[in-house]
């Protein structure tokens, strides 16, 4: 399952490829993946209109459009995001979901062999509904021990399920949890309210330090949901061969980040 570190490193990669242009046609080859949208008023209001934003919330990639609305696609365990500069090939094509042809002839192409992932399209009114019921970014500057504290306060769950509630804290999941936990030195199943300010503030600092570090190396999840092509992470597992670009759509670390 791809966690915050692998959709920051796919929404880095596809900024550049699609900001600034339009979509001249679109396609969907299947409905399931669909979010409270229809298949007629997600090809009608995506033809003609334009990529202004790439970035993410959670492990959710959103694209916002010249239009105001937001697509937004959590790819899930079998789901790729991919922009092509030639036609795609038989294999390709037979699990292309959605297929958003730019203004160039590139082609912009969500993958999903199982169909697992989701598609949404939002006007400004349900993004914040939608984004509302998430939990801060893990890696935005106003995520302090503080801040990290505050959310999890009252609540008697182990502390790996409380880092890993989206409502709570955006983007973590269980990778990154049980990395975190340990660098810090902390039970998974101790109950959060039984931790100490000392635990809450060095599990702070786990978790950022962790998801950066994960960041910097394009993610550690085994399986690639771009390409497929294995290489090592920062913890000696296979993961995406291709580096983050130099600058990030959705965030971008300080130079001497604040635990």
């Amino acid at each position: 399952m791809p966690e915050l570190p692998e959709v920051e490193t796919i929404v880095r990669e596809l900024a550049p490829r699609l900001e600034g242009f339009k979509i001249a046609q679109a396609r969907l080859a299947k409905t399931d993946v669909l979010r409270r949208v229809s298949k007629a008023r997600l090809l009608r209001t995506l033809k003609g209109n334009g990529f202004e934003e790439v970035g993410r919330r959670a492990k959710h990639a959103v694209f916002r459009l010249t239009s105001g609305h937001r697509l937004v696609v959590q790819p899930r365990m079998t789901g790729s995001l991919v922009v092509y500069e030639r036609p795609l090939t038989k294999d390709e094509a037979k699990y292309a979901v959605l297929i958003c042809t730019l203004e160039d002839g590139r082609l912009f192409v969500y993958r999903d062999v199982r169909r697992l992932g989701t598609v949404w399209l939002l006007d400004e009114t349900g993004w914040a509904t939608y984004t509302d019921r998430i939990g801060p970014e893990p890696l935005g500057e106003t995520f302090t021990p503080f801040v990290f504290a505050e959310r999890l306060e009252g609540t008697r769950a182990a502390i790996k399920k409380a880092i890993m509630d989206q409502r709570r804290v955006a983007g973590v999941g269980n990778i990154y949890a049980n990395e975190a936990l340990f660098q810090a030195g902390i039970d998974p199943s101790k109950p959060t309210n039984r931790l100490s300010l000392d635990e809450f503030a060095r599990l702070h600092a786990a978790v950022t330090d962790v998801l950066w570090r994960a960041v910097d190396a394009s993610g550690t999840t085994v399986r690639d949901y771009r390409t497929g092509v294995p290489t090592r992470s920062i913890s000696g597992r296979p993961r995406s061969a291709r580096p983050a670009s130099d600058s990030s759509p959705s965030s971008a670390r300080p130079e001497n980040p604040v635990p």
